[in-house]
């Protein structure tokens, strides 16, 4: 082999098949990897792994990037931690097909379902496209550092059609329903990866109303899948409360029966229903067992909120004494805090009546620690705010209080929402290794001031392969295949995932033993100035997309190689042939 663009020369390669790691040199030329053994070829480049791992990029399926995709080279924080391509238009929220008197609309339903800043999206957003097919052409007409696939979101298309009785939930007629259909077959057509839809009452808009796609009719569901089947290609991506699991996993598997496609909804224990994940299992097993091509998306830490000063949410927002200061800088208050006769007053007060969530919060300090540098996503109960108060004699406000403006008011509480039932990760553990489930529900993108889930790609590694010290761990080489292979494959992606000649060369080399993560922080980066919770990892020695390095050491090199995915991708002959 003559010269190629870059080699690899001596990492422990974990190439995402689930097979052992091994020590070889991957050569890579225009963007495909070429050989992976002993390699005689020479690099333009050349870089020394020996030490180092050597695994796919990572490929998250669920983020929320709709609008930053449209403004931003970097999709941040999510390539920061090793990932290369990321799916957005989850959770039937995003951008296109919209009418102009549908902007705002739109912008309230992602603001309010996702927590993204509605003055970011205002400000940032050009709204140079009406069709799916048109957003498709700006997101790619721009350049960045990875790759992203989109699919086309419930809630837009349903607005689209019906205007304002889309959005208020009313039944759609057969005419509109037929309209759907051809538009979501078109935008699987013009490169859409998958159709998204939201069932849950826990997504709202900004305005606090239900998203237009809850109600949405048997029929109507049935018609989209009909325009899926059409196309010939796409996944379809679900999220549901399930409360009634027959009827509404009867959807599901009826859905994918009509459409011929894949499905993956999000799974989570959540603790007003700390069973239902179990019976959702034993329906995704007997679906397997029918041959339907349904999974569920899995988290490896709790979905946890991130409580602080500088966040949207923590235990004093409602008394009195903190609202009169809650629009100062964070400095500031933070100075006032300080004053003890302050501090006093607030922690003598009453909580103001009107707010059941954030007031519930100060009735959930069993179920709330100290987040910690290095963060700690899976605390002891005997680490809890109230374990700490009973063994001190402190009043749990007290501690809360103390922790929140240390470190200049910079510090976070962690408050598990879900997967904590137990106060251990025992049964996300489970879900897991489920073979019928996917590793997902990262949300890059989204609820950027109060959750910081997308570094969980690195935690899987620093925790369950590593560090875990309240139970097992998981294998690298199955954790790796988890968030590379099995996720590429999931969304139709076949040409990346592994590391394995003919395939595109996205790698991430990391110095395992290093490899941590940083405590999360807030940023003002969105246009606007608006704010966005932000996290940083050490360890990643370098991450390449399409053969170019865009990271070295946590630092962007300025290289975009990134493109915008049209459409499934079928498997090299080479790497099929593996």
């Amino acid at each position: 082999m003559s010269n190629v663009d870059l080699v690899i020369r001596g990492g422990t390669v974990v190439d995402g098949s689930g097979g052992a790691p091994r020590v070889a040199d991957v050569a890579i030329d225009r963007g495909v990897i070429v050989e992976v053994g002993k390699v005689d070829a020479k690099g333009r480049e050349e870089i020394d792994a020996r030490g180092l791992l050597v695994t796919p990029g990572w490929v998250d399926i669920h983020t929320h990037y709709d609008g930053q995709v449209t403004w931003d080279e970097r999709m941040t924080p999510s390539s920061i931690h090793g990932a290369t391509t990321v799916v957005m238009g989850n959770c039937g929220v995003g951008f296109a097909p919209v009418r102009k008197s549908d902007h705002d609309r739109l912008i309230r339903l992602m603001e309010g379902v996702e927590d993204i800043p509605g003055a970011a999206l205002h400000e940032g957003l050009s709204w140079q496209w009406e069709s799916f097919g048109d957003y498709l052409d700006a997101v790619e007409a721009r350049k960045r550092d990875i790759d992203v696939a989109i699919q086309v979101p419930h809630g837009a298309v349903r607005v689209y059609v019906m205007g304002e009785r889309g959005a208020k939930r009313e039944a759609a007629t057969d005419a509109e329903i037929d309209e759907m259909r051809e538009i979501v077959r078109d935008a699987i057509k013009a490169g859409a990866i998958g159709f998204s839809t939201s069932r849950t009452i826990a997504h709202r808009t900004s305005d606090g109303d239900l998203t237009p796609t809850i109600g949405a009719a048997d029929k109507e569901m049935e018609a989209i899948a009909q325009g899926l089947k059409e196309a010939g290609a796409g996944v379809l991506q679900w999220v549901s409360d399930f409360r009634e699991v027959d009827q509404e996993f009867s959807l599901v598997e009826r859905l994918v029966e009509i459409s011929g496609r894949p499905l993956s909804f999000s799974l989570v224990q959540a603790d007003v229903m700390p069973n239902q994940w179990q019976e959702l299992l034993g329906r995704l097993d007997k679906a397997a067992g029918r041959g339907l091509p349904i999974k569920a998306q899995v988290q490896g830490r709790p979905v946890g909120l991130m409580l602080g000063l500088q966040g949207s949410v923590h235990p004093f927002l409602t008394r009195p004494s903190y609202r009169a200061i809650a629009d100062k800088p964070l400095d500031e208050r933070v100075a006032i805090m300080a004053d003890p006769e302050f501090r006093a007053k607030l922690l003598s007060e009453d909580l103001e009546p009107g707010h059941p969530f954030l007031n519930s919060l100060a009735g959930a300090y069993h179920k709330m620690f100290e987040l910690g540098d290095p963060p700690n996503y899976e605390p002891a109960p005997e680490d809890s705010i109230c374990a700490r108060a009973k063994r001190t004699g402190q009043n749990p406000d007290e501690i809360v209080y103390d922790i929140l403006t240390a470190n200049g008011g910079r510090n976070f509480l962690f408050f598990p929402l879900h997967n904590y039932f137990e106060f251990s990760l025992e049964n996300a553990l489970t879900m897991m290794r489920n073979p019928n489930t996917l590793f997902g529900l990262s949300d890059g993108g989204a609820h950027v001031g109060v959750i910081c889930d997308v570094s969980v790609p690195t935690y899987m590694l620093t925790h369950w392969c590593r560090d875990r010290t309240r139970g097992e761990h998981l294998d690298l080489p199955f954790v790796v295949k988890s968030q590379t292979r099995d996720t590429a494959e999931a969304v139709g992606l076949l040409d990346r995932g592994m590391i394995a000649p003919g395939m595109k060369a996205d790698v991430n080399l990391i110095d395992f033993d290093r490899l941590r993560l940083l405590p999360p922080h807030m940023v003002y980066d969105l246009p606007s100035g608006a704010r966005r919770l932000m996290q940083e990892a050490e360890g990643y020695v370098a991450t390449i997309v399409s053969g170019e390095v865009i990271y070295r050491e946590g630092k962007h090199t300025g290289a975009l190689p990134g493109k915008l995915v049209r459409g499934h991708k079928q498997a090299p002959v080479r790497a099929a042939a593996e």
